[in-house]
């Protein structure tokens, strides 16, 4: 990839408004958002047609008229659709060169079991073959996602170290990693795990490098303004949040009183497409869905 889309490109996500489209569901998870689309289990009969199905979903997405980069920043691509191709062109690519779109990759490969109130990543063997193939397909950052279930420093101390350890191998890869230790947003303790939270990610960021430099995609806070110390720092790039099950008018109110974030929606930001509308009902229903979350993401 030319050295100056990788300028553009960090340059766009630092100072553009806007949000970054998450559409990285992975296997465990496409079920349910295939479901959510209109098309149940009886729609595909093994993963590959699965996988393919949708594709045609996010397809539908990345090229309908209100899905560019005037409003969106940056989509988050699972690794299947990474290999895929939108009208004759690597994914990456049409993000990029027709929409103006910023491409990440989703790189963990899922939960471990719970332990300590929380679940750490996966080990990830073929990170490092995933980096070298995600640089020369265009890629400019990665996703990672773990999860905090209750206030256990020493769960969420692991967390956070794992997620910034690796973080560390994706910034030498010559990406930008986004770190995301979601806390559950049904989680009984989430008042309390948001503090232990800000001070291990604090913690992380103060032992950055100068030039080393990371996103946070964090569960929306219970206190307007939570992650201030976050949004600047000078090593994070960008504080996006993601809406964790909230509806998108709960996650958009929320967003709006966190200043200096922007949203990394996924289900709310396709919920309420439908594989039987028409085009001209999805191009629509997803325009105006882009445009609420932009607004919530303005502040």
């Amino acid at each position: 990839m030319h050295v100056n889309n990788k300028e553009q490109q960090f340059e766009k996500i630092r100072s553009q408004n806007g949000f970054i489209a998450a559409l990285d569901q992975s296997g465990g998870s496409t079920p349910k958002a295939l479901a959510n689309y209109g098309i149940g289990e009886e729609g595909y009969t093994n993963d590959e047609e699965m996988y393919a199905v949708v594709h045609e979903m996010r397809s539908r997405i990345v090229t309908s008229p209100g899905f560019n980069g005037d409003r969106i920043l940056g989509a988050i691509l699972f690794e299947n659709t990474m290999d895929r191709e939108i009208e004759g062109r690597s994914t990456a690519e049409y993000l990029w060169e027709v929409k103006n779109v910023v491409p990440f990759l989703k790189v963990d490969k899922g939960l471990a079991e719970e332990s300590n109130g929380v679940q750490i990543m996966k080990p990830m063997p073929d990170l490092d073959a995933l980096l070298a193939r995600a640089g020369k397909k265009g890629i400019f950052g990665t996703k990672m996602r773990s999860v905090i279930k209750a206030a256990n420093p020493d769960g969420i101390n692991a967390v956070v170290d794992q997620q910034f350890e690796i973080g560390v191998r994706i910034i030498e890869a010559g990406l930008v990693p986004i770190i995301e230790p979601e806390v559950d947003i049904h989680s009984p303790q989430k008042a309390e795990i948001e503090p232990l939270l800000k001070v291990a990610l604090v913690n992380q960021l103060d032992q950055l490098k100068s030039g080393q430099f990371v996103m946070l995609k964090l569960t929306l806070p219970e206190q307007d303004n939570f992650y201030d110390a976050c949004v600047a720092h000078p090593n994070v790039l960008k504080v996006v949040a993601l809406s964790g099950g909230y509806s998108r008018q709960e996650a958009n109110r929320r967003l709006a009183s966190n200043h200096g974030v922007v949203a990394s929606f996924s289900r709310a930001l396709t919920e309420g497409l439908s594989a039987q509308q028409s085009q001209d009902e999805f191009n629509a229903m997803l325009d105006e869905s882009i445009e609420s979350i932009v607004q919530a993401s303005g502040t």
